[in-house]
């Protein structure tokens, strides 16, 4: 039941969301109205080589891939959250998912690395 889930968050969350990124900088033409947090941005993109844009791209799919696992532990209860002392708990078909989440998760991801 985890291996669904979690498979899931990677191909709903990094997967899609790094495949925006990647379309919204290769296509998005600046214009006088596109926001300057966007125009840098894009500005920096496009000033990269092919190989530099790789590892950015990389980059920002390890950085989901950390912030889905620091917020899995803090669901499973492995990592707590400042100045905060309430206990979450996340039910998969109302199942209690035990602490087991963010372990899952990178499982997934050690998996899906070994495979490629």
């Amino acid at each position: 039941m985890y291996d669904i889930f979690v498979k899931s968050l990677y191909e709903s969350i990094v997967k899609e969301n790094l495949q925006l990124y990647q379309d919204f900088y290769e296509t998005t033409n600046v214009t006088p109205k596109t926001d300057d947090y966007w125009k840098k941005a894009i500005g920096l993109y496009d000033d990269l080589t092919d190989e530099n844009k790789e590892i950015l791209m990389k980059i920002i799919e390890q950085t989901m891939i950390d912030t889905i696992s620091n917020m899995l532990g803090v669901i499973d209860g492995s990592s707590t959250l400042k100045d905060c002392s309430l206990e979450p708990k996340l039910l998969l078909n109302s199942i209690d998912t035990e602490g087991e989440l963010q372990d899952s998760f990178l499982e997934f991801i050690e998996e899906r690395d070994s495979n490629s």
